[in-house]
């Protein structure tokens, strides 16, 4: 166990391979379930339509995502990114969704990750790994408060890969100013901080009335769900 887990001081800690291990089980179970679950989903081939609902959705994302507040020493609140991410793996299922995520995480990628970069692995917990979490949406495709479910679940899985990140490559960086008696909480406290509270801000907004309506009829005009007949009941 000690090439996992090690034993400092009063407590103990995983070791890098530890974490390189927690990734990859995460990893594991998340395509799984989603290669389980795809075969479950009454789904439909994507039409014309819903392609372009598809690709509106990663369009605001990316551009959405160049609006916010950045943090010092990196991540930032964006003006709902996340969601529109989310929102395309809800309409069209878990298949759908991580392959719109992946693509999203590749123009993340693009657009700050290859400014720089500490190793592919790193890169991958930061960007590849982390933003294709936000596809898991897609288990809740067609459930009833799905999207609101899927929409926190999946926020939290793309802190989690950003916080095991931290804890292999970001741990150096930790500022002088964090106490150092809460330094094991850093990466989990600095990553989700801004995630929260995007989280937070998102579902106040998608829950005004105006809102939560006009995105129940933007799904309902080109969900392959026939079971959705009541959009209400759904977002």
């Amino acid at each position: 166990m000690s090439k996992f887990i090690s034993f400092i001081e009063d407590h103990y800690e995983l070791t890098n391979t530890g974490y390189y291990l927690a990734v990859a089980i995460l990893l594991l179970v998340m395509f799984v379930a989603a290669f389980f679950i795809s075969k479950r989903q009454n789904t439909k081939e994507m039409t014309a339509k819903g392609l372009t609902f598809a690709g509106v959705a990663i369009a605001l994302a990316f551009i959405t995502s160049y609006v916010k507040y950045e943090l010092p020493m990196g991540g930032s609140v964006t003006l709902f990114s996340m969601f529109f991410v989310c929102l395309v793996g809800y309409t069209f299922g878990i298949r759908i969704g991580l392959s719109a995520a992946f693509a999203y995480s590749i123009l993340q990628f693009i657009q700050t990750g290859g400014k720089y970069f500490l190793t592919p692995f790193q890169t991958c917990c930061d960007y590849f790994f982390a933003f294709t979490a936000l596809g898991i949406v897609g288990f809740w495709y067609g459930k009833k408060k799905g999207l609101i479910t899927g929409y926190v679940v999946a926020a939290l899985v793309r802190g989690l890969f950003h916080t095991l990140g931290g804890y292999i490559f970001w741990m150096d960086y930790m500022p002088e100013s964090f106490p150092k008696s809460l330094a094991a909480v850093y990466p989990i406290v600095y990553n989700y901080s801004y995630i929260l509270i995007e989280m937070a801000l998102t579902l106040i907004i998608i829950n005004i009335p105006a809102v939560k309506g006009a995105i129940e009829k933007a799904i309902a005009s080109v969900s392959d769900n026939k079971n959705n007949t009541e959009p209400s009941a759904q977002a």
